[in-house]
């Protein structure tokens, strides 16, 4: 169970967003929209997933990943399943990467502030998921690590870098040349929703920087090494999770593609000031234009 009463002696570090899945009902639906609209293109299909009853994509935003998974068969033992029948499409995890996710762990448990739900380790990297249960925000959080050799970067400050979930480190040769294909793009920020009538979003903020390491810079703002993650308090009706992802767009061509390729494929498609804005797989996109010079000064 997390706690915000409790507060960490771990003092926040540099953490880089590195990974937001979504969950939706049909993966090819979801792989033509993500490939067809934003230009990207699959960079790795995992399929280690499938013991969990998933099947998955990726697809590369520069050196950060959109994941989309989708559930084999719609049986409740999944918890996508579930996720789906309860929720609909939309956000499912919140995937972060920092220099010590198993110091952080191994904190967390020892003054059960959250609970491990997964962890995998291999000589490359460590993943670890925490229940969502007491964690504001309504997505599964996930904090990870790469070890690096001597002389090999760990892939925090480098824009594009090697990620464990595109497959073994040794891969990166290929799919780091499609990061680099769609290095315009990066994530901007992400919101999420808090439940239908919390509104402690300066909470929100402070247990995430308590639990995850992530520094809060404004009363409901966490400030990744590569983007922004705000807290914003549910209408009537509306539902916690992922509400919101921004996208930053370097080049007016590129952002004007995107908007036009939204619109033919029927998104109602929004104009606005920085950019445009349209619905798609339970989630809403803002894409911004971005000046070369600050696009280049991020991750």
């Amino acid at each position: 169970m997390a706690s915000t009463a409790n507060k960490s002696p771990m003092a926040p570090e540099p953490t880089r967003l590195r990974q937001i899945a979504l969950v939706a009902h049909d993966l090819e639906k979801a792989r033509h929209l993500l490939t067809t609209v934003l230009g990207t293109e699959v960079i790795y299909e995992d399929p280690l997933v499938a013991q969990w009853g998933l099947k998955n994509i990726l697809v590369p935003l520069g050196g950060d990943i959109i994941e989309v998974v989708s559930p084999t068969s719609p049986t409740a033992s999944i918890p996508a399943s579930r996720h789906l029948e309860k929720h609909g499409e939309g956000g499912y995890m919140v995937i972060m990467q920092t220099a010590s996710a198993i110091a952080r762990r191994d904190y967390l448990q020892s003054k059960n502030m959250a609970k491990v739900i997964f962890e995998h380790k291999t000589e490359e990297s460590v993943c670890i998921q925490y229940h969502p249960k007491g964690i504001k925000g309504g997505v599964i959080p996930e904090l990870d690590s790469h070890f690096p050799k001597q002389g090999e970067e760990d892939g925090m400050k480098e824009k594009i870098a090697p990620w464990h979930a595109c497959g073994p480190l040794s891969g990166f040769a290929r799919y780091g040349k499609s990061m680099r294909r769609h290095s315009h793009l990066r994530f901007h920020t992400v919101v999420l929703q808090l439940a239908p009538g919390d509104q402690d979003t300066e909470g929100a903020a402070r247990q995430w920087e308590s639990l995850f390491g992530v520094k809060k810079v404004e009363a409901k703002h966490l400030a990744f090494t590569n983007a922004t993650l705000k807290f914003s308090s549910a209408n009537e009706g509306e539902r916690e999770g992922l509400k919101e992802i921004f996208i930053g767009v370097l080049g007016k061509e590129n952002l004007d593609g995107i908007l036009r390729r939204a619109s033919a494929e029927g998104l109602g498609v929004r104009k606005e000031d920085y950019g445009g804005s349209f619905e798609m797989l339970g989630v809403m996109w803002h894409f911004v234009l971005e000046r070369e010079n600050f696009l280049q000064s991020r991750l």
